[in-house]
């Protein structure tokens, strides 16, 4: 294998005499992976497709755009320092449940592409949380989503969002 196509070794580990990271000249790559960004009140996570992800046709097989879609909304709230984990270890734990999707499915993606997920926060009424989603590659509309998800409790039953939650979302929801 060529030096140049070699494989990092383990954080900590030593870097080869005359190597670029051994000079310094490589940043430094962080070992969490990407909960995306805030661009206003949207949401961006970066998703790129592997061979996993595509049908025998060799674009993106359609049940993966809702895998791209949850991480969109679960990064969203991670990113707004509200994981999944934290909502289980309120006082009164709570969990989101997707009730109502509505995809159109635009253009094909396809192996290699590098897409974002784009999320909108857009309203919270009683238990249910509405959103709104796109799937970008550039400018051009791969995919976009409706969904309307209902805070539960762990006894499966819907109950207004935890008020802190509420809180933080606030200044992203969408103007009345």
């Amino acid at each position: 294998m060529r030096q140049g196509l070699r494989a990092p070794g383990p954080p900590g580990a030593a870097k080869p005499r005359g190597s670029r990271a051994a000079r310094g000249s490589v940043r430094q790559m962080s070992h969490e992976p990407s909960a995306g960004w805030l661009e206003g009140r949207e949401h961006v996570l970066p998703v790129r497709i592997y061979y996993e992800d595509t049908d025998f046709t060799g674009v993106v097989y359609h049940a993966n755009y809702l895998r791209y879609f949850e991480r969109g909304r679960s990064d969203f709230l991670r990113v707004c320092g509200i994981g999944h984990q934290a909502l289980l270890e309120l006082p009164e734990p709570a969990a989101f449940a997707v009730t109502h999707m509505a995809i159109d499915f635009k253009r094909a993606a396809r192996i290699d592409d590098a897409l974002h997920v784009r999320t909108t926060y857009d309203a919270v009424k009683g238990p249910r949380l509405f959103v709104s989603q796109r799937i970008l590659r550039g400018q051009d509309l791969i995919a976009q989503a409706s969904v309307e998800a209902a805070c539960i409790g762990l006894d499966g039953r819907a109950r207004r969002p935890p008020p802190g939650l509420v809180e933080r979302l606030k200044p992203l929801f969408a103007a009345p």
